[in-house]
Parts: C-alpha cells; structure tokens; sequence
C-alpha cells in the first residue's frame, strides 16, 4: 500500500481563445477539475491499479466531492474537513505551448496537523509519498517532518516530489535537502534538479543528486526522463504526441514509475511506465485520469 499525503485542490483552469485584452473581456475556455499534485499522484496510482492511501484535508463542502472523484479510481481517500477554510484554489492559466501559470490559494491544506493523522492511516502502508508543498508551507513543514519520521521508524520508503522551482529557490535547497534527509526517492523535473544539485551551467551533475538521494529520477520533458541510482544509469525518450494541457503531467509520471518501480525495481520499466502516464495525462484537459 502506498501512502500519499498532502494537497488537494480544485482546479480552475484558464485557456485563452483569443489574445488577451487587458481591462476588457477575452473569451476563453474555462473548467474546474480536482488538482493538487499529492492528490493527483494518488489518483494515477489508483487508476493504475496501485493500492493507494490518500490523506489530506479540504473545506466542509470538499469531502464528499473530492472523496468520490479519488474512491472512483480505486484510492482509499481519508479526507479531514476544516470547519473554517474552503477547499485549496488554483486558477491555472494556459497559454500557446500547453503550459501554465499558477495563481495559489492553499485554503484547507494549510491547515493539516499532525492530530489529523490517525495511527491507522500505516495500516498495511509499505511506502509513503510526500510532495514539496507540504514542506514549503510552514504551517504544514511539521506534519512532513512527522511523516517522515514515522515512515523511517516503520521502515516504510520514502518518495520526494520537489513540486516547485520557485517555492524550492524561497525556502533554500540546504532546508529542503535536510528536511528529506532519509528519503529513498526524489523525483524533480529538470530546473528542480538544476537547482538541488546547484549547477550553474548548461550541465546538471546527477550524480551529485544521488549522493544525497539513493534514487535520484529526473523528469525531462520533450527529452524524456533518467535514472540515476549507485552505478545504475538509464534513460527513455518522450513520445511525440500533441500537447493540449501539462498540468500534472509530472505527477501522472511519478505516479507511473512509482507503480512499477515498486513492483519490479526495474529502473528502465519504471521510466518507461512513468512517460507512459505522463504522455496520456499531456493529451487531455485537467490532472486527473
């Protein structure tokens, strides 16, 4: 059973049909779809057949929405609901290139404590999957600490989504990197990697990555994604498919190769797993399955 904890969101994305006119209207294709890149995660994982735990906590008015879009592919979804806050917001724009911008309300997700954790939520759990938001925010660094505290202790693994460039450059990598201390896994996209290994050229030194990190995997957009843990290297190139949304293409991918990886301990099956759920994820609208 894999154990994901952290953020869940409702989605609003924004995909402009005409340019913009500033001050004035623009028509524009727009949906609300459930998001949050723990809660992505663990969506893949169950569509993929994994055995998931989700944990996280949304607005009084998110448990049963959100409950039901994660128990419909297969995720046992244990959502705690704040009396006060409304579920977590993020109004994504989508420009040209299928990419976006994000406009970050957390609501709900700030408010996770440690008291929402039940002793049971372990039951059966031999891996655990946190994502960067959860340490960025200070408000909820605690309960990931906690986690992964608890997780080392049970000798449950360990998997780290650094999440954001930008949230990574305010809290520092030294934080971040001593705050995963212990953990198996990490799985940052390319400028993520740039970043934790402190390159400052053209050239990202993965090896150094995995010296902090048994298992380092790195996502690479258009060029794929690498393997690179104790002497094992390995490498799969992106499929050529047209690009109509990325968002949570990289956690469709963590989700793909978590799903094999942990079955096979196959690295190139586990990559090739894991661009085959980001492939499908880029070539629809929304996050989700």
């Amino acid at each position: 059973m894999i154990l994901v904890v952290g953020d869940v969101v409702d989605d609003i994305g924004v995909r402009p049909l005409e340019p913009i006119n500033p001050r004035s209207d623009t028509r524009a294709e727009v949906r609300m779809t459930p998001g949050g890149s723990a809660a992505n995660t663990a969506a893949w994982l169950g569509h993929l057949g994994a055995p998931t735990r989700f944990v996280g906590k949304v607005g009084a008015d998110g448990v049963g929405r959100h409950g039901d879009a994660l128990a419909n592919v297969g995720v046992d979804a244990q959502l705690v609901a704040d009396p006060v806050l409304p579920t977590a917001t993020i109004v994504l724009t989508l420009d040209d290139d299928a990419d976006r911008t994000m406009f970050v309300d957390r609501a709900a997700n700030s408010a996770l404590t440690i008291d929402d954790l039940d002793e049971s939520i372990w039951d059966g759990v031999d891996w655990l999957h946190l994502t960067g938001y959860t340490f960025f925010d200070p408000d909820t660094l605690p309960v990931a600490q906690h986690l992964v505290r608890a997780a080392r202790a049970r000798g449950v693994g360990i998997s780290v989504d650094p999440s954001s460039t930008g949230f990574l450059r305010q809290c520092g990598v030294e934080d971040f990197l001593a705050w995963t201390a212990g953990a198996d896994l990490v799985v940052p996209n390319m400028e993520e990697a740039r970043l934790l290994a402190g390159a400052t050229g053209p050239f990202v030194d993965f090896d150094r990555l995995a010296e902090a990190y048994p298992h380092v995997v790195v996502t690479l957009g258009a060029m794929g994604a690498a393997y690179v843990g104790g002497d094992v290297r390995a490498q799969v190139t992106a499929p050529r498919v047209a690009v109509l949304d990325t968002t949570g293409a990289g956690d469709a991918f963590t989700a793909g190769f978590l799903s094999e990886w942990l079955r096979t301990r196959d690295p190139k099956a586990a990559l090739a797993s894991g661009s085959a759920a980001a492939e499908r994820c880029i070539t629809m609208r929304g996050a989700r399955p």
